[in-house]
């Protein structure tokens, strides 16, 4: 039996979080577990995570998934995009998601 490592998507969050930053100037560390409003994000931010995330990962959220409890540290987007990876540790492509096929 082969070992697969977990699906751990909270390094590429962090730096799609890092280069939100960026754009706006602002240059500090933070940790997964780190409130993003406190790091500094904004709202509009957040609804460019929201579509940075999708782009990063190639799958589509559900609007139902888009609340503020999902989005409010890299941590708990990490557990979102985990729980919306298929069982082989694959994301769901936004092709099959958006046509239904």
């Amino acid at each position: 039996m082969l070992f697969r490592p977990a699906f751990e998507p909270e390094a590429k969050i962090a730096d799609v979080v890092h280069q939100l930053l960026r754009d706006r100037s602002i240059d500090r560390a933070f940790a997964f577990q780190d409130n993003l409003r406190d790091v500094g994000l904004t709202s509009l931010d957040m609804t460019n995570l929201v579509l940075s995330v999708e782009a990063e990962f190639a799958i589509r959220i559900p609007d139902r998934a888009i609340t503020p409890a999902n989005f409010t540290s890299v941590a708990t987007i990490g557990r979102l995009v985990a729980s919306l990876s298929s069982a082989d540790g694959a994301t769901t492509p936004v092709a099959n998601v958006a046509t239904g096929c």
